[in-house]
């Protein structure tokens, strides 16, 4: 895939949600979104950081984004839709949606590891997907053709001690997708898939790899064709499935 090499107008005319677009994969896959023609809707917790990515963006000359300031930690249902009906007012439509907020505490034992700490992973890293995505399968169904790319984890693909509770919801959206896709059929104009980053140089890697160079990872832009190829019509095939970005 680092070979795809996507035409510059790929999401021309489209709308993409990304959430955690402020900072590591979510706010290079925004950018990317917005260099290919994409009016992306930037959704994270702060505001300040938003801002700037909206900033940058434009000063790029790319289409306006939204902003949506939201904390995935506390959501409840009415509070989804009502973010859903907000895109739908401002923006008219949804044509792709990428998951790419997370939270993660540390790499420790289970036996370390806190109920608190369980559900906090669970509701942001599983089950917050899962509840956005339902609250905007209504506007996903409208458009012509949809992505939905749920971003998966190394170790939630393939387990490792103490990484606990992160790996076990990040798994859960193995399942998840696969479900989804099932129960929309292959005939649906929605695709819902998983996307495996790996070894990356961003915060979340240096927390769990202090010893590791950066210079020996890739960057985030590197992962990009990815990212293009999913949210973009040339995977218009691909449904249900867990793909790598690094296997």
């Amino acid at each position: 895939m680092k070979d795809y090499s996507p035409r510059s107008d790929l999401l021309a005319d489209r709308v993409v949600l990304v959430t955690g677009a402020s900072a590591g994969l979510g706010r290079t896959a925004s950018l990317a979104f917005a260099r290919h023609g994409a009016t992306v809707a930037l959704l994270a917790r702060d505001e300040a950081k938003l801002e700037a990515v909206y900033d940058e963006i434009v000063a790029a000359g790319g289409p306006e984004p939204a902003m949506f300031p939201f904390d995935l930690a506390v959501a409840d249902d009415r509070g989804l839709e009502t973010l859903a009906g907000a895109i739908g007012h401002h923006l008219k439509r949804l044509d792709g949606l990428l998951h790419s907020a997370h939270l993660f505490h540390s790499l420790t034992p289970l036996a370390l590891q806190t109920l608190d700490q369980w559900q906090a992973l669970m509701r942001v890293n599983l089950i917050a997907p899962f509840a956005l995505t339902r609250a905007c399968l209504p506007l996903l169904r409208q458009a012509v053709d949809a992505s939905v790319v749920f971003t998966g984890e190394t170790h939630g693909h393939q387990p490792r001690a103490f990484w606990g509770g992160y790996a076990v919801a990040k798994s859960g959206l193995e399942t998840l997708t696969r479900i989804w896709a099932d129960e929309l059929g292959a005939d649906s104009t929605v695709r819902i898939n998983t996307l495996i980053p790996g070894q990356v140089a961003t915060t979340l890697r240096a927390r769990t790899h202090p010893g590791l160079s950066p210079d020996t990872l890739l960057r985030p832009d590197d992962l990009m064709p990815w990212y293009l190829y999913l949210m973009g019509k040339d995977s218009l095939s691909v449904q249900g499935q867990t793909l790598e970005c690094q296997p």
